[in-house]
């Protein structure tokens, strides 16, 4: 269970993205990123915040991630364009976009691919681009799953489920819609799980659904994030170590 733990450590996006955010509360996030057992993947946090980020955990192999058409996905292409290319410039490692799903769902199906393809451009190389789908939005699986494969032949090097911000969030029956659709595709692509993932035990269960489609050797920070800061406190305490207070504008 211990080994488990450890691992869901390091997968962790730790996160933060409330309207009550400031310097102190993400300086605050950011010393609990570095755990006794490891260090989480990445915080996550609005693009203003990522100076602060950087300052705190310098050289300390953590991510900077900060969101981009967060959380609607419906600012628009140029202003997702211009979000994510200052991520960028601030220093981000990482950008977490929302598509525009509702628009998908309506039944566009090229302003989702044409974000992405933009956005991705945006980001280059070296700077991560994690796609948010809003899973949860989807009756329809079918849908998501094309939705996952147009993201994914766009240029996604993540597909995730959620924004945290909506009624529903993740769930496995979405994560395995899209888990099923980064095995179909055969491209690279990794999956982040987000939104309403507290426990060590639905986590276990996340990372046994990514194992049993992907592999194993796939559960890795590379390829498999959790969206999450209440979820620390849990698997700390499965590890033993004394109860932190979870920032409340995480997932």
């Amino acid at each position: 269970m211990t080994d488990k733990a450890k691992l869901a450590l390091s997968l962790l996006d730790l996160t933060s993205l409330s309207v009550d955010d400031s310097d102190a509360s993400i300086q605050r996030l950011c010393s609990k990123a570095i755990t006794p057992y490891t260090a989480v993947a990445a915080v996550c946090v609005f693009p203003p915040f990522i100076k602060v980020c950087k300052e705190a955990l310098k050289d300390k192999g953590v991510r900077f991630a900060a969101v981009a058409n967060f959380p609607s996905g419906s600012e628009g292409l140029e202003a997702a364009i211009a979000q994510t290319k200052t991520i960028v410039e601030l220093g981000g490692t990482e950008v977490d976009v929302v598509v525009p799903y509702q628009a998908w769902i309506a039944g566009d199906k090229t302003s989702a691919p044409e974000l992405v393809r933009a956005c991705k451009d945006a980001c280059g190389d070296k700077v991560s681009l994690k796609v948010i789908l809003e899973s949860g939005a989807f009756e329809d699986l079918t849908s998501l799953y094309e939705l996952s494969i147009a993201a994914i032949n766009a240029g996604a090097d993540f597909i995730k489920t959620s924004t945290g911000k909506t009624d529903v969030s993740a769930t496995l029956e979405t994560a395995e819609t899209m888990l099923k659709a980064i095995k179909g595709s055969g491209k690279p692509c990794g999956f982040k799980a987000s939104g309403g993932i507290r426990t060590h035990a639905q986590a276990v269960e996340y990372m046994d659904l990514a194992a049993d489609i992907m592999g194993t050797d796939w559960v890795n920070s590379k390829t498999f994030r959790f969206g999450a800061s209440g979820l620390l406190d849990d698997l700390l305490n499965v590890l033993g170590h004394q109860k932190q207070v979870a920032d409340e504008g995480g997932y």
